[in-house]
């Protein structure tokens, strides 16, 4: 499958909804936690993939603000899980020179996941390959909302004018400031919905579903994803050919 890639073809950015961990646990006949704790061999291909290919940045939709409704033995599992990930990734990142960082509200996450983060995002720092984006206490309204804020804000401070505020420079308030909007966005479990995620970003973005549940996700349909997005014409509202 990765032979009949174009490589002079890839998206810069690809973002993933990685969805399906709990139906997946279902059919094993066990409880959603283990949905996710297997979840971390299609986070590993994912990120190796994108890496393997030389695409820039990867954004995984990893915990999004409605998530804390769920139960919270459900939320206090995902959050050790994140912790006990990062610290067991972190060798292989270094290897592969991957760069951590996050998008979201981090700092309402629990200290030590906060911690371990934080501590991840500064060690991965100055590493130059592929940019891995955690969404974490993340929604698209969220990023939107908090976006207006710092622009009123420097309205206020007579830093920026009102009449000057165009999209490139909204788009300099948002949490993915400095980072190119997905060419691609791959949804896992055959849901058709970006549930609030990057609601800005995803204007234009080609967008991938796949019936595959998130634990099943593999390298081979990552290359599945970019050549379906290599067999379409991008047009961005205009028509470029009849």
């Amino acid at each position: 499958m990765e032979k009949n890639l174009d490589k002079n073809n890839l998206p810069k950015h690809v973002a993933v909804i990685m969805d399906g961990n709990g139906r997946w646990a279902k059919k094993q006949g066990a409880a959603r936690v283990f949905g996710h704790k297997n979840a971390i061999k299609s986070v590993r291909d994912t990120v190796e993939g994108c890496a393997e290919l030389g695409i820039s940045h990867l954004s995984l939709y990893a915990f999004s603000t409605e998530n804390w409704g769920r139960p919270k033995m459900e939320v206090d599992a995902l959050m050790q899980l994140l912790v006990s990930t990062i610290k067991s990734e972190m060798k292989t990142l270094m290897e592969n020179d991957v760069r951590l960082s996050s998008i979201g509200d981090i700092k309402k996450l629990p200290t030590k996941c906060n911690n371990e983060l934080e501590s991840a995002i500064e060690q991965t720092a100055n590493n130059k390959g592929l940019n891995l984006i955690l969404a974490l206490n993340y929604s698209g309204k969220w990023d939107i909302m908090q976006a207006c804020r710092k622009a009123m804000t420097a309205t206020e401070n007579n830093k920026l004018k009102a009449k000057d505020l165009t999209e490139v420079e909204f788009e300099k308030f948002l949490s993915t400031s400095g980072i190119p909007d997905p060419e691609l966005l791959i949804r896992t479990s055959g849901e058709y919905r970006i549930s609030n995620f990057m609601l800005w970003q995803l204007a234009y973005s080609e967008i991938y579903i796949t019936d595959i549940l998130w634990p099943d996700f593999r390298k081979e349909h990552l290359h599945e994803a970019l050549l379906n997005y290599q067999s379409r014409e991008r047009r961005f509202g205009k028509v470029l050919s009849e």
